[in-house]
């Protein structure tokens, strides 16, 4: 079986769309703390540090609106209260975001020299 590269260039290129949507910053930090299962949202504030509230309520809705994550209703009356989950398809990350892994271990960022 001959390996195909797509042409990520193309807009038009599947490889390309799935890169676009796992390329915003903080998207991939929070698969990896869902991949421990559901969570709400300050338990996700406070294992991926330095994003903001905002930043974590649009990140969460794009990825809801993508199909990786699923928004559950815990308690409906105010105040509610909400967990986020991964997908079916959002749990299909686990293996390739472990080859990633696997392969920073391999490669690590050399500290830039001082000067």
């Amino acid at each position: 079986m001959d390996l195909v590269v797509p042409d990520v260039l193309e807009e038009s290129c599947t490889t390309r769309q799935a890169l676009e949507r796992l390329a915003a910053k903080w998207r991939v930090l929070l698969i990896y703390s869902l991949l421990a299962g559901p969570q709400r949202p300050a338990d996700l504030r406070r294992r991926v540090p330095g994003i903001t509230q905002k930043m974590l309520t649009e990140t969460l809705r794009g990825m809801e609106a993508d199909g990786l994550v699923e928004r559950r209703v815990l308690k409906d009356t105010a105040p509610q209260h909400v967990e986020y989950g991964l997908t079916d398809l959002g749990h299909t990350l686990r293996e390739p975001l472990a080859a990633i892994c696997d392969w920073a271990a391999r490669h690590p960022v050399s500290p830039a020299p001082a000067d």
